[in-house]
């Protein structure tokens, strides 16, 4: 039996979002161990099998240079995009292989610092580029915003001297955007393609006046569900798509208005006992207060990956309620930085499974290995991956291709 090469690397991923804050596309991570020479072709195939036609753009970052060469060496015309870093280029053999993989036409994107662009002769050999701002660029960025209507800045008069350009560059991706302003500025501005992660933190801070609600747009969908009367599958996955709508509707059906005798532990329970009448009236009293902030959507579709990830790491093989079990337990593993409490708290509300609070707060019993690899798997840092299959027994092989499926099950917008 030939070895699958998912079994010699290391995945990690990080989605890429567009001007819509919709996802555009995934970064793959990809580290080989020092002592394994990894067969870059063998990968390329490994993912054309698993991808389809809806599933999102690659962009694959190797993490060596050695599987960087033979990435370049044996893609198809056809293959992902493949990341080059600026200072690799120094290396003669990716510097050779980079000319000759663009004269193959093989998509490549270099990933560097602003200041440290490459020449026009190698630049040419790029489709695109993955940028990291420095301080000062990231300043002169903002100093070119309009101000927001309504401001302090927006009353005042122009400035007689006309403001210098933005350093950001239209038609590029970019990564270690910290703020909500600069983000803004990227996207909506600076017209770029897409950023790689998103600024979660900075925008939940934001928005921290603001008590956080569950999506209109997921609210509406699940009510068209309803009218249309699809399955109760469906319904289930809709309002799995939004940690907040999932936790608020399971908090109302254990509230004493309702007076059920059981505690409901599942979202499939409570849409079983609350009949889709009662589920609509319920949901038509969220849509007036739902959420519309765009900023908001990567953050809830990355929860809802971790989540997909959790439950496919844990594979509950035909428990059904297992499953939902797993996938509700990464759902709402990160409820502590949307409603800004500790997620005991929040749990503790809830007649959930204790295996779901041990996992997410305490990080001991059966579902933490799965949960804690979702978490490690959103980074580049192979180590730590390394160090939970050793921990929790988990075979590489199988947690990349757990990866794999659930990234290939997302679907992108085609334009």
């Amino acid at each position: 039996m030939v070895q699958s090469v998912l079994g010699s690397l290391i995945l990690g991923y990080r989605p890429l979002w567009n001007r819509a804050r919709k996802l555009a596309g995934i970064q793959l991570y990809a580290h080989n161990e020092a002592s394994a020479t990894v067969d870059g072709g063998h990968l390329l195939r490994t993912l054309q099998e698993l991808w389809s036609a809806s599933s999102p753009p690659l962009l694959i970052s190797a993490q060596t240079r050695q599987l960087l060469c033979d990435l370049l060496e044996n893609a198809p015309r056809a293959a992902p995009w493949i990341e080059v870093r600026g200072e690799w280029l120094s290396d003669s053999a990716i510097y050779d292989r980079v000319k000759a993989a663009h004269q193959r036409g093989l998509r490549l994107v270099w990933r560097g610092d602003m200041d440290k662009l490459p020449e026009p002769e190698i630049a040419r050999c790029f489709d695109n580029s993955l940028l990291t701002l420095r301080p000062e660029d990231a300043v002169a960025a903002l100093q070119t915003t309009p101000p927001r209507p309504g401001s302090a800045a927006a009353a005042a008069p122009p400035p007689a001297a006309k403001r210098a350009p933005s350093p950001v560059l239209a038609g590029q991706m970019y990564e270690n955007i910290a703020s909500r302003a600069l983000m803004e500025h990227c996207l909506d501005q600076g017209n770029a393609m897409a950023l790689a992660g998103w600024p979660t933190e900075d925008v939940l801070y934001s928005l921290r006046h603001h008590p956080q609600q569950p999506s209109h747009a997921v609210i509406f969908k699940l009510m068209k569900a309803i009218d249309d009367e699809q399955s109760l599958e469906t319904f289930e996955d809709i309002m799995g798509e939004d940690p907040l709508l999932a936790y608020r509707f399971m908090v109302y059906t254990n509230s004493a208005a309702l007076g059920l005798r059981t505690g409901i532990d599942s979202l499939r329970r409570g849409l079983v006992m609350m009949g889709y009448s009662s589920i609509k009236r319920w949901l038509s009293d969220q849509l007036p207060h739902a959420s519309t902030e765009a900023n908001m959507q990567p953050v809830r579709e990355a929860m809802v990956m971790r989540a997909q990830l959790t439950a496919r790491l844990l594979d509950a093989g035909i428990e059904n309620d297992l499953r939902r079990e797993i996938y509700l337990c990464g759902l709402l593993s990160q409820l502590d930085e949307l409603l800004g409490e500790p997620l005991g708290t929040i749990l503790k509300r809830l007649p959930l499974s204790e295996r779901i609070y041990d996992a997410t707060v305490l990080r001991t019993g059966p579902y933490t290995g799965g949960l804690q690899m979702a978490c490690a798997l959103e980074t580049d840092d192979a180590s730590a991956i390394r160090q939970l299959c050793e921990t929790f027994e988990m075979d590489l092989e199988e947690v990349n291709r757990a990866l794999l499926r659930v990234l290939s099950d997302l679907e992108v917008e085609r334009k």
